[in-house]
């Protein structure tokens, strides 16, 4: 891996990978949904969509079949503190690649008919949202936990904040936001890095005349979160299933205990074997769908459980997950469960890393978030020291606390009143 910061403050990280024949380039930009105040409520996820609508140099058409045209795939994707672009070809269309994922971030048209046709698309994206309970869950979930803070608002914004979103708010929102020192382009595969320089140098050389600098481009200033009381959350819709997500607070991503906390979620919830598939869904066939994650956020987290189950089950297959994470809190885990713990987080670390978008997306996204970049081996030896005392540790820090419940599906308020008068 090399590394090469621009005069503009531009980072540039390359990778490479001999005996492939495709490249993956990425721009990774520093800013996501916590950045917006609440009158720019789904700005930088619009302008995902927007920037794919044209550029000073391209049509949306010829931003498209530039990259198809040569079999490649290209795409984008917005989070609560980053927003990326990428596009993946074959090692001989490198140039092209970096021009076109370039020339999105530092040459976007934001044309009024354009913005006023995608509002009508977020606002279709906003709709099929709301029609998938076991996504919708979550957005409730970091709403419940967070409450109406950055953290706690959806990505993708709400029908009346994207009704609410003028041209020139957006375009505000761009100029300031998408500047050299708050961006990153990763190139991964069948690459010379001083070639790829050259080539980004090239592309970018536009940045520079933005207007309207951000104060605090690496999100450095970003307000320290304040998470709400426990609490409770429902959504009574008449569908089939009722979707559940458990929160408990969990920890930022520069925490250095978060190796700890992955071991543990994966043995918690992480697959088909793990503790609460096995009691909930193997053992009693409370549920199809049951799952844990851990969310790592700039000064925070979010450690959660999520199931799916039928109405009449819902009570039961709360008080068992609360009574597994009480388990593993009070007693830790066996040898046998740390072991398979551990190996599912290095077993995925090394898998995740056979193609050339997922190791340009490693580079990318640390370099962005952590300046730093370490090496597959250094990662996994982390996860290898991980011991049985620090996951009981992390486990009775994080999982004893009250935790908050959001719930989207058909329940009754007395079924909602036992599950609060249980937490």
């Amino acid at each position: 891996m090399r590394r090469t910061t621009l005069a503009n403050g531009l980072r540039i990280v390359t990778e490479k990978v001999p005996g492939v024949r495709s490249v993956a380039v990425g721009a990774w930009v520093g800013v996501g949904s916590r950045d917006e105040t609440a009158r720019q409520l789904g700005s930088a996820h619009f302008l995902e969509h927007l920037l794919f609508k044209g550029t000073k140099r391209r049509t949306a058409w010829e931003i498209s079949s530039a990259i198809e045209a040569v079999g490649g795939e290209m795409n984008a994707f917005t989070t609560k503190e980053y927003t990326c672009y990428y596009a993946r070809v074959l090692d001989r269309d490198i140039a092209l690649a970096i021009d076109v994922v370039c020339d999105l971030v530092s040459e976007g048209l934001l044309d009024s008919a354009d913005i006023e046709s995608e509002r009508a698309v977020i606002l279709e994206e906003i709709a099929m949202t709301e029609d998938d309970a076991a996504d919708g869950v979550h957005d409730l979930a970091m709403s419940t936990h967070f409450g109406d803070g950055p953290l706690g608002r959806p990505i993708l914004g709400t029908i009346p904040s994207i009704a609410a979103l003028s041209p020139r708010g957006i375009r505000s929102f761009y100029r300031k936001r998408y500047v050299p020192q708050a961006m990153v382009i990763a190139v991964a595969g069948n690459v010379e890095h001083d070639k790829v320089v050259r080539l980004i140098r090239k592309a970018v050389r536009h940045l520079d005349e933005r207007s309207e600098p951000m104060d605090s481009p690496s999100g450095t200033s970003r307000a320290r979160t304040r998470v709400t009381p426990a609490s409770v959350s429902v959504k009574n819709r008449s569908i089939e299933q009722v979707n559940v997500v458990i929160g408990h607070t969990g920890l930022s991503r520069f925490d250095d205990r978060r190796y700890e906390l992955a071991v543990l979620n994966a043995a918690l919830g992480g697959g088909m074997s793990s503790r609460l598939f096995q009691a909930i869904r193997e053992q009693r066939g409370l549920a199809y769908s049951v799952y844990s994650f851990a969310t790592h956020f700039a000064d925070t987290g979010l450690v959660g459980v999520y199931a799916g189950c039928l109405p009449s089950k819902v009570e039961q297959v709360v008080s068992l997950a609360r009574e597994v994470l009480l388990e593993v809190a009070n007693d830790g885990l066996p040898d046998e469960e740390l072991l398979r713990g551990r190996g599912q987080i290095t077993g995925a670390m090394v898998l995740g890393q056979e193609d050339t978008g997922s190791r340009m997306s490693r580079i990318g996204k640390a370099e962005l978030l952590y300046g730093d970049i370490p090496s597959i081996a250094d990662s996994l030896a982390r996860v290898d020291a991980v011991t049985g005392e620090q996951v009981q540790a992390i486990a009775a820090e994080l999982l004893t606390a009250r935790p908050t419940l959001a719930v989207v599906g058909p329940v009754r308020e007395a079924q909602m009143e036992r599950l609060a008068a249980s937490l």
